[in-house]
């Protein structure tokens, strides 16, 4: 969406200017610019931990906004002066301020007037600045839940999700097993988009994942910003299905630049420095998960928790199957489909898996710190990450599992399980 020069000159110079300036600000709405993708070299590094926190670039361009809207383009250009101090490498705002310079003298019937910019920078301008303003007026209701967290830990703090359609992050936090909205957060990912596949691609993966780890920028070429998030790419449902290259991480921008456009990575999320530490700064390391998704569906209370009931209760018939002892049972939970990480078929697993269930004495088999989530994709799927307790005679023994459940026909069974 741009607006229509032609019909904005035929009108009243006043009434145009503020229709223009409505317009532009809603077409402009948190829009931040994109870095020299090949500017990899470390420049002299800035002290990210000197950022300004106070100051909220989203919060100063809506009050811009407002600002225009009512014909007060003095304020206007006092918000983007203070939003330029607090933020030097903003480039989107000091677009916006030569556009405000140019008003008080003439209409302004161009976005960019104010500045020579080329014309595929423009693009991009426009690019983020429509995934910005999507993602602002379909934000989730505080009442809605994010679908595909089914079930977190309790040492579980948070959760990660990305919308990649939206160019969005969303944060949430675990507090006594219901989910609280934190914060969001505009996004950058892969050149070519999501569905990762090969190494080299420049496509952001789809999958459930987890941190495994905090790197300093400090040890990182200033590419990355003030540091990284690695994820743990290719998992398992990646790897048995082919699934190959690395270096999936969530980090930051380069000191001299702000932001990139929503497609502009070889495969990681971005975000914006002070976006990047409020996000590093809330993580666990190894216990929060990251969703990243084509699209986050967001559902009422009562729809979150009949997922949340169904997806137990095929867990708990498995329980209920293995502790049974029944061969046929507990076969009957698997998919013909499946596929072990050794490559083996489904029998000759399910062979090596059956010596040690009918080894069991009366076992009593209970299912500790349990997790579910909607695995992303094309296919219905449900990743379950669970303790598997079995106490025989006098012997208890723990092991930490992750099933992959997939619909198939009007049946779930499992195509996945392993030992993590």
């Amino acid at each position: 969406m741009f607006f229509d020069v032609n019909r904005i000159a035929s009108i009243d110079h006043v009434i145009a200017k503020r229709v223009f300036c409505a317009l532009f600000i809603c077409c402009l709405f948190i829009c931040i610019s994109s870095p020299d993708a090949d500017a990899k070299a470390r420049p002299q590094k800035v002290q990210y931990d000197q950022i300004p926190s106070s100051v909220n670039p989203d919060q100063l361009l809506i009050e811009v906004y407002k600002s225009l809207a009512e014909n007060k383009l003095q304020n206007a250009q006092a918000k983007i002066d203070e939003l330029i101090e607090a933020y030097p490498h903003f480039q989107l705002a000091h677009l916006i301020r030569g556009d405000l310079l140019l008003m008080h003298t003439r209409p302004v019937t161009s976005f960019g007037s104010g500045a020579n910019i080329q014309g595929e920078k423009l693009k991009e301008l426009r690019d983020e600045a429509a995934a910005r303003i999507r993602s602002y007026r379909e934000r989730p209701a505080p009442d809605l839940l994010p679908r595909p967290v089914i079930q977190l830990r309790d040492d579980q703090k948070q959760v990660i999700l990305v919308d990649a359609k939206k160019s969005r992050l969303y944060l949430y936090e675990n507090v006594a097993g219901q989910l609280r909205f934190v914060s969001d957060h505009y996004i950058s990912q892969g050149k070519f988009g999501t569905n990762k596949f090969k190494e080299g691609d420049q496509k952001t993966p789809l999958g459930v994942y987890y941190i495994t780890s905090r790197l300093s920028g400090n040890k990182l070429p200033d590419f990355y910003g003030p540091g990284a998030l690695p994820l743990n790419y290719p998992n398992e449902w990646d790897k048995i299905n082919g699934r190959s290259g690395s270096g999936i991480w969530l980090h930051g921008m380069p000191s001299s630049s702000f932001s990139r456009p929503p497609l502009a990575s070889d495969g990681c999320v971005v975000m914006t420095n002070p976006d990047f530490l409020k996000i590093a700064a809330s993580v666990d390391i190894g216990k929060t998960p990251v969703i990243i998704s084509e699209h986050i569906e967001f559902v009422n209370h009562a729809k979150w928790m009949m997922d949340k009931q169904f997806a137990a209760k095929l867990l708990e018939d498995w329980r209920f199957d293995l502790e049974s002892q029944n061969a046929n049972r507990i076969f009957a939970n698997y998919s013909r489909n499946f596929r072990a990480s050794q490559g083996e078929d489904l029998n000759s697993w399910f062979s090596k898996q059956r010596q040690s269930w009918d080894n069991w004495i009366t076992p009593v088999v209970k299912l500790k710190d349990v997790t579910y989530f909607l695995y992303p994709g094309k296919d219905e799927m449900i990743v379950t990450t669970f303790t598997l307790e079995v106490s025989s005679g006098k012997a208890k023994v723990n092991t930490r599992k992750r099933q992959y459940w997939r619909k198939e026909a009007a049946k779930w069974r499992i195509v996945y399980e392993a030992n993590v």
